[in-house]
């Protein structure tokens, strides 16, 4: 058998695949025919099954999403490299550099009390990049850009409410948030009792209705994202057991009245609290 050390890194090794892969002659011509635009979305979705199997404490789905989740790295480079722009050995430089960068108590002379005084000036660091940034670009900085847009949002919402509370436009307490959703939801109970709805206008009194709740999850310390992904599984859990229970009776949602099905989502809420 060959020597294991004339195998090349594993890395490398990706970084070929993904190269005949994407090889015009004699490559899959469904890579082949693959843009930035076109592979954005399994990049989103990969980095969601990653946060999953951590959910799952899945320590094997963890190793098999963060494959995938590198190859969609790759993926892009190989991209980049074709249309000579920049490639793997290049976004692997920059983000060292970054870290580097980002970490003078470590790569450098200066010390940090803590994670707490860590965090501070991480965000300090990368304030002043945005700021540089901005200059370089000649706009105006804003304490609210590098926010992306393609964030979930709930995500985004959170990250634009902790850069505004940064330069003191926030609430100091909780309960008056209580009161702004109760207000929100207010204006939304107003607009849905119009003689006339306006489709525009209840998009919008909900999305501030759902923007005040995230604040309230950010001063519970709450990420509003995961206790959404918590209340899915706990749905799915529970309308599953719904299922279970019609079918062991010969029947089916679709055929049973509301209140039915209601009495068996209390069954099953039962049975997850007694369990």
């Amino acid at each position: 058998m060959p020597d294991s050390t004339d195998s090349p890194p594993p890395i490398d090794r990706l970084r070929e695949v993904m190269r005949r892969l994407r090889d015009p002659e004699g490559g899959c011509p469904w890579d082949v025919e693959q843009s930035f635009a076109t592979i954005a979305p399994y990049t989103i979705e990969e980095a969601y099954e990653v946060a999953e199997a951590i959910q799952n404490e899945d320590m094997d789905a963890l190793k098999d999403e963060l494959g995938d989740l590198l190859l969609q790295v790759v993926f892009h480079a190989q991209m980049a490299a074709e249309a000579e722009r920049f490639d793997f050995d290049a976004v692997a430089n920059a983000i060292a550099d970054k870290m580097i960068r980002r970490h003078p108590h470590v790569f450098g002379d200066q010390t940090v009390d803590g994670a707490a005084a860590q965090t501070k000036a991480w965000e300090a660091q990368k304030a002043a990049e945005r700021a540089a940034k901005a200059h370089a670009a000649g706009v105006a900085p804003s304490a609210l850009d590098g926010v992306t847009v393609g964030l979930p949002g709930l995500t985004r919402a959170l990250k634009l409410q902790k850069r505004a509370g940064r330069v003191g436009f926030d609430w100091k307490t909780a309960p008056p948030i209580l009161d702004k959703i109760a207000e929100e939801l207010g204006e939304l109970k107003r607009e849905m009792a119009a003689p006339a709805r306006d489709a525009d206008r209840l998009e919008d009194e909900l999305g501030d209705l759902l923007f005040a709740c995230v604040n309230l999850a950010r001063h519970l310390e709450i990420d509003p994202e995961n206790a959404l992904r918590r209340t899915n599984a706990k749905f799915e859990r529970r309308f599953r057991r719904v299922e279970a229970l019609l079918a062991a009776d010969g029947q089916r949602p679709e055929r049973v009245a509301l209140d039915v099905m209601e009495a068996l989502w209390e069954q099953a809420k039962r049975e997850e609290r007694d369990g």
